[in-house]
């Protein structure tokens, strides 16, 4: 009868065991998937911060050359000054993409001004924003592949249980701005 006993209790204690060796590892995982994300995000604000630099710099080469298209760049003025006095990610976020619209449409009137397009430092400029939405499209396409497979993790079962006892919540993937699929219109021309 002893016997017996022990080995219901050895085997409750294996189950427990087992059980708890499930939760931890579990919760390990997800918090590995977590912590990735929140690098993904880092590594996606480092490169937004490098588009934040380069901006002025731009500007100010275009500025002269362009005096009469000042409410384009008043307008990447402004995003800009969104962006710097973001106080969250999310709000980074947001500021970042009222910024990248008023820099494309900022591109496009250096392109259509032949003598803005051909100063040496308007074209360098170019080709390290470019270089930088690069690294910005780059950095999005790894944040959502990271969180991504976070979601996908805080649902499966078991970690599913693990992730709402232990407060993991779903992380939002980055979309394009509502509009980003249109070319943007930049009247060259407002006093015809």
């Amino acid at each position: 009868m002893n016997s017996k006993i022990g080995i219901i209790l050895g085997s409750i204690a294996a189950v427990f065991v087992l059980l708890i060796v499930s939760i931890v590892g579990s919760y390990n995982g997800l918090v590995d998937r977590e912590t990735r994300v929140d690098q993904t995000v880092a590594d996606l604000e480092v490169q937004l911060q490098r588009r934040f630099d380069l901006i002025p710099n731009l500007v100010s080469a275009v500025e002269g050359a362009l005096e009469q298209e000042r409410d384009i760049i008043d307008s990447v003025t402004e995003a800009r000054t969104r962006y710097a006095g973001a106080g969250s990610s999310e709000d980074r976020l947001d500021a970042a993409a009222d910024l990248e619209g008023a820099l494309s449409r900022l591109l496009v009137v250096v392109e259509n001004y032949p003598q803005v397009a051909s100063l040496q430092n308007v074209r360098d400029l170019q080709v390290q924003l470019e270089g930088t939405e690069n690294r910005v499209a780059q950095a999005r396409r790894t944040y959502n592949e990271a969180a991504s497979d976070y979601n996908r993790n805080i649902r499966r079962f078991p970690r599913a249980i693990v992730a709402s006892l232990f407060g993991f919540e779903k992380r939002d993937l980055f979309e394009a701005a509502a509009g980003a699929d249109e070319a943007p219109n930049v009247d060259l021309n407002p006093g015809e």
